[in-house]
């Protein structure tokens, strides 16, 4: 597999470590994974969650309710990464999503995160996903449609 990954993964962004993203110890600060992160589910959902939702209406709020990550080994000043993201799971209105931080043949980090879809006017009621999103996380991601389960 590419980049020592074990598997193809739905998405996919190499990037290097840069000297901001350093703790006092030249290690990777734990905040640059959680940026690392939100920056490729924003990807993600801008790639493939988005088009499943009415053209020209307002796109869902989407928060965080709950996430764990594992740090498996520190990370230095310029090594190559690659982050990775997909769903896992998914319900009528949340989905998991599982991802990775990859340096050569070796996972560094994971985090897995439910992302909870709500209406986008505010009132922090549950905005479904439409069927056609569900499809393309069974489809394209392998996930686990909990409901069904």
């Amino acid at each position: 597999m590419a980049f020592g990954m074990s598997k193809v993964q739905p998405l996919a962004i190499a990037d290097k470590v840069r000297f901001a993203e350093l703790d006092r110890l030249n290690h990777v600060n734990n905040k640059a994974y959680m940026t690392w992160f939100e920056t490729l589910r924003v990807i993600y959902f801008d790639l493939f969650c988005a088009p499943h939702y009415p053209a020209g209406a307002q796109q869902p709020r989407g928060v965080v309710r709950s996430g764990q990550i594992h740090f498996l080994h520190e990370m230095l000043m310029g090594e190559d990464y690659v982050a990775t993201a997909g769903i896992s799971a998914f319900r009528n209105t949340s989905y998991t999503i599982h991802q990775e931080i990859w340096v050569g043949a070796q996972l560094r980090a994971t985090f897995d995160c439910v992302f909870v879809s709500l209406r986008p006017d505010g009132s922090g009621q549950r905005y479904p996903l439409p069927d056609s999103l569900k499809a393309h996380f069974r489809g394209a991601d392998g996930a686990i449609d909990e409901v069904k389960a």
